[in-house]
């Protein structure tokens, strides 16, 4: 364990350039690091582990996951990923959690970072409508510097978020279509709050319906039977209806929905399934 840390810190000390390193997790093959994006004016957390073959396998390029609000769920994930990938119900793949460094920056901050446009009145908050600067990092910024140095598999990127991050990774599909870029073909949106700005992603069916991409997409999207009918859940079968009305030929979406859990209940477990789904593991069959 402790040669293919050396390695890891050696990798993320390179490609991050200016990036001041933060701290080592206690959980192995895992380095933390500062990377200053200049698309949103502000630093972030990044935390990366290692398939635990990695170093072994010098010729393998692996997948890539991006799960975002990686304060709250990278700590918990990375070792469930790690169980998952020993025990053969998920391959060896790259984790990348993006956070603040805290959960009391990550609660105010991830409302600048994770919507886009601007709030409506109707919304009821305040928000900057930051999310175009925050997909600008992670596509223009921190996974070109990613893959400068790891092995990855481009053809295989999925980006991971529940909540406003959830609404963040589904936005991040619409933009990536806008700009004729196929960075993700694997989207998770668990719990997504799709009411934001009059629905405003709705018309994320007719633009996927509209383009021409190079690869399958994939969207898998959650949420619990114990969450608010009129601002969850049945936006959430619109959207699926609406996917399925295109008849995109490209595209497979996945809508689950999962008894007896409420909003907090599902981002870990929809991460989990998300990723299975993906990969086509024994347990999904």
């Amino acid at each position: 364990m402790k040669s293919i840390s050396a390695f890891l810190t050696l990798i993320l000390s390179s490609l991050m350039g200016t990036a001041q390193l933060n701290h080592t997790s206690n959980y192995s093959e895992i380095e933390t690091i500062d990377f200053y994006s200049e698309a949103v004016g502000d630093t972030f957390t990044v935390s990366v582990q290692l398939p635990k073959e990695y170093e072994a396998r010098a010729e393998t390029h692996y997948p890539i996951t991006l799960v975002i609000d990686g304060d709250f769920y990278f700590p918990t994930l990375a070792p469930l990923l790690r169980q998952y990938e020993i025990t053969g119900l998920l391959p060896p793949m790259i984790l990348v959690g993006i956070g603040y460094g805290d959960f009391q920056k990550m609660d105010s901050l991830r409302v600048r970072d994770f919507l886009y446009p601007e709030p409506l009145e109707s919304d009821e908050m305040v928000a900057p409508g930051g999310g175009l600067n925050f997909y600008r990092f992670i596509t223009y910024e921190l996974l070109p510097r990613l893959e400068t140095t790891l092995r990855v598999d481009t053809a295989q990127r999925t980006l991971m978020g529940h909540s406003l991050g959830g609404y963040f990774s589904l936005f991040a599909l619409l933009q990536q279509i806008e700009e004729e870029r196929g960075t993700f073909s694997n989207v998770i949106a668990a719990s997504p709050t799709l009411w934001y700005h009059d629905f405003f992603l709705n018309q994320l069916p007719e633009k996927i319906a509209s383009s021409d991409p190079k690869a399958m997409l994939d969207i898998v999207i959650t949420a619990g039977s114990l969450e608010n009918s009129e601002w969850t859940l049945n936006p959430i079968h619109k959207l699926t209806v609406s996917f399925k009305n295109q008849n995109i030929p490209h595209l497979h979406v996945d809508a689950i929905i999962y008894n007896y859990l409420d909003h907090m209940d599902t981002g870990q477990l929809s991460f989990i399934k998300g990723l299975q789904r993906f990969y086509n593991s024994p347990s999904t069959q």
